[in-house]
């Protein structure tokens, strides 16, 4: 029979403080009002992120779960007007083919409630854009090394990544022009890393409007069995 009092090589206690059941509520109520209150943002400030912010930002989202604990994601920070720049004349490029015959008609009737279209200024005017790599293989030693859950893994990180973000008092839009491949040109990537997500961080600009959108209903979107 095995000894639980008998720490095994290689594992450690974990450390875990059991709160009382009143204390867990109020907690998570209190997280759900807060993270309620995020909405993805168009129209950024150009004020400046200092980087012990944004490391902070990634730190959190760096202790995400991941498939055999291989963490197979990137995070690039691009704060260089001229890479921002960059990024956004390719990305427009793409959003222009994507509004003028790639999307279909009920995506664009999707997206009138956002009055969005191909022009992102955002790219340049938000002072930090962090684009998610996810890595479909490491490579150690010169050997290629199997990645598992990769999408799961990287999906979760992202979306403690925006969380973080909206903690921070900062706001986020999950921009995603497809295809995505000239990010991993432009950055200088290796071959093993994919881009995921191209994310605008920031302030929002004065007097930003959002959409009046309503969220599910709990009914809608839990079920007990």
């Amino acid at each position: 029979m095995e000894n639980k009092n008998v720490i095994k090589p290689g594992f450690k206690l974990l450390e875990f403080e059991e709160l009382k059941a009143i204390e867990q509520i109020q907690k998570s109520e209190l997280f759900y009002e807060s993270l309620n209150k995020r909405r993805s943002v168009r129209e950024f400030s150009s004020k400046e992120l200092p980087n012990e912010l944004i490391e902070n930002i990634v730190k959190t989202a760096s202790t995400a779960p991941s498939g055999a604990h291989k963490q197979p994601w990137v995070f690039c920070v691009v704060k260089s007007k001229q890479i921002k720049r960059d990024i956004r004349i390719a990305a427009e490029k793409e959003e222009y083919e994507n509004y003028h015959g790639r999307m279909s008609d009920e995506w664009l009737s999707d997206l009138k409630k956002f009055d969005t279209n191909w022009e992102k200024p955002f790219l340049e005017k938000a002072p930090v854009l962090i684009i998610v790599f996810k890595k479909t293989f490491d490579v150690e030693n010169g050997d290629k090394k199997k990645n598992y859950y990769v999408n799961e893994s990287v999906g979760i990180a992202t979306g403690m990544l925006l969380a973080a973000i909206h903690n921070a008092g900062l706001v986020a839009l999950t921009h995603t022009p497809s295809p995505l491949n000239f990010l991993a040109k432009l950055l200088k990537r290796p071959e093993n890393e994919k881009p995921y997500l191209l994310i605008p961080v920031g302030y929002p600009e004065k007097n930003t409007q959002i959409p009046c959108l309503k969220r599910k209903e709990l009914s809608e979107i839990l079920y007990y069995y």
